[in-house]
């Protein structure tokens, strides 16, 4: 799969997931610097990729999600992107971010190959939604083919919604 970054066409490294799929392990980083996997989630969940909170863009869609998931208790929303602990901790903490956790694949990249949202050229992940339900099976997918494109938050926080 390719997709354009900053008018350059990159192929993501990994495997794209589908609806349908068993979500893939991977290993984050906390902004504790404390590893996270598949099985330190639980419930429905949303997974956003990001290239960098430090970009319009992305600061602008997590803000969004964390307004909008206020409303929606059993629902977790996880920011990822190859920002470092340190960096997350304090963008989140400068943008009153509650209701998003911010986890960091820079160490490992698990969730970058694993998910199929790794731009290896930049090193950094591209424009990506995926909605996990209890069982851990991926209900909803959104690769977003620029990552200077917003995504469609009213069909993710939907499908969140319906996940069991």
């Amino acid at each position: 799969m390719k997709v354009n970054f900053a008018g350059n066409d990159f192929d993501l490294l990994g495997k794209e997931l589908k609806v349908g799929d068993l979500v893939p392990n991977f290993t984050l980083v906390s902004n504790s610097l404390t590893p996270v996997s598949l099985k330190d989630t639980e419930g429905v969940r949303v997974f956003i990729a990001i290239p960098s909170l430090d970009t319009n863009i992305c600061d602008l869609e997590v803000v969004t999600f964390n307004e909008k998931v206020s409303e929606l208790p059993h629902i977790t929303v996880y920011t990822v992107s190859m920002d470092l602990p340190f960096a997350q901790a304090r963008w989140c903490a400068n943008k009153g971010i509650k209701n998003v956790i911010a986890l960091s694949d820079y160490k490992d990249r698990t969730f970058g190959q694993n998910f199929g949202v790794y731009i290896e050229e930049v090193g950094l992940l591209t424009r990506a939604s995926f909605v996990v339900d209890s069982a851990n099976i991926v209900t909803f997918v959104e690769y977003l083919p620029d990552v200077s494109l917003e995504p469609n938050y009213y069909d993710i926080l939907e499908a969140a919604k319906a996940a069991k």
